[in-house]
């Protein structure tokens, strides 16, 4: 199944811009509903692809929800306009951060969740690019807002990144230690961390610097899982601990692995 949805900004004033975002994909449960995820795919990907391998997954009781970013100028790719949760000129921690782009996509996956009924858990998941917004939105939950100011509404119970990094690490801490609510959202929320070491896309060093940089800004329940070998793409052996922990940490029932 699958519906679009129709455009949202973000921002105030005459520099606002619209994002127009993408058919959206929804894999339902085949058990018992307890969890629904919203999973973000990578830079120039669309939500289909995702959603057929999420369906595959022994996962019976999520739900998930695979969203298909706006098309729009990205400057890595010297301006050439495809799929992308934010602009980003070059993958780094020292990079210019496009936090309007970030807001307006964060606020997207908060808006697809917020309809979920209230004993359901939420989460948030991601590849590559959208593993850098999945760890934004994480960053959004704990400090109660987003960039922008506006109130971040989700209460999130789950968030995995696989192949990406950290947007804003640098004032994190410094950020989260301001607010006691910010500390106590961060202790509690479980963040699983996944990189290949032979990554030629997303540096493995930038996920490592970034499970870092978020176990020094107070997330304790945090799992940072290394694989020799692996470049920028997925295999069995990391979806097959991805579903371990999401049922550990979710609480799920009826997990098999076949």
């Amino acid at each position: 199944m699958s519906y679009s949805s129709s455009s949202m900004s973000s921002g105030s004033g005459s520099s606002r811009r619209a994002f127009e975002f993408g058919r959206t994909h929804v894999v339902r449960p085949k058990g018992k509903h307890q969890a629904t995820i919203v999973w973000l795919h990578g830079l120039g990907d669309n939500g289909s692809s995702w959603s057929q391998l999420l369906e595959s997954l022994p996962l019976p009781n999520i739900k998930w929800i695979c969203p298909t970013a706006p098309t729009r100028p990205v400057a890595i790719f010297g301006g050439f306009p495809c799929t992308a949760w934010f602009d980003v000129g070059e993958i780094s921690e020292d990079a210019p951060i496009d936090l309007e782009g970030l807001d307006a996509s964060a606020a997207h996956v908060a808006n697809l969740l917020s309809t979920e009924p209230p004993n359901i858990k939420l989460g948030i998941g991601g590849f590559s690019m959208g593993a850098a917004t999945a760890l934004y939105s994480a960053t959004c939950h704990v400090l109660g807002h987003y960039r922008n100011g506006n109130t971040y509404p989700i209460n999130l119970s789950a968030v995995v990144s696989l192949s990406g990094w950290l947007p804003c690490s640098r004032t994190l801490k410094n950020q989260i230690e301001q607010s006691r609510d910010g500390i106590r959202r961060a202790a509690s929320l479980p963040l699983f961390l996944c990189h290949g070491k032979g990554d030629d896309v997303v540096a493995y060093e930038h996920g490592e610097r970034s499970a870092m940089a978020l176990s020094s800004a107070g997330f304790p329940n945090l799992m940072f899982r290394s694989y020799n070998g692996l470049g920028h793409y997925t295999v069995p052996e990391e979806t097959d601990e991805v579903c371990r922990w999401l049922t550990s940490n979710l609480g799920l029932e009826g997990f098999r692995l076949n």
